[in-house]
């Protein structure tokens, strides 16, 4: 679990560069480009964390994915 945490904490920082242009005070400002690159990383790295903890319970990224739709539809009324 500590490895979601820390992906968590990476991908902040990829938004919040996004959003106010650069991740702390101090901190070059990266080009466009190269946020959108690292948002769509750090976004990677969590699912990859997740994936990980879901084969480790036996629960398949596909199995995993379809619970996510099917709660987000009747949450939201879709069905």
């Amino acid at each position: 679990m500590n490895f979601i945490t820390e992906e968590e904490g990476e991908l902040a920082r990829a938004v919040r560069a996004i959003e106010i242009g650069r991740s702390h005070p101090g901190e070059k400002t990266a080009t466009t480009a190269e946020k959108e690159y690292n948002l769509r990383e750090e976004m990677a790295d969590i699912i990859d964390q997740v994936l990980i903890l879901a084969d480790k319970y036996g629960v398949s990224g596909e199995e995993l994915l379809q619970f996510s739709e099917d709660k987000l539809k009747k949450r939201w009324h879709l069905e």
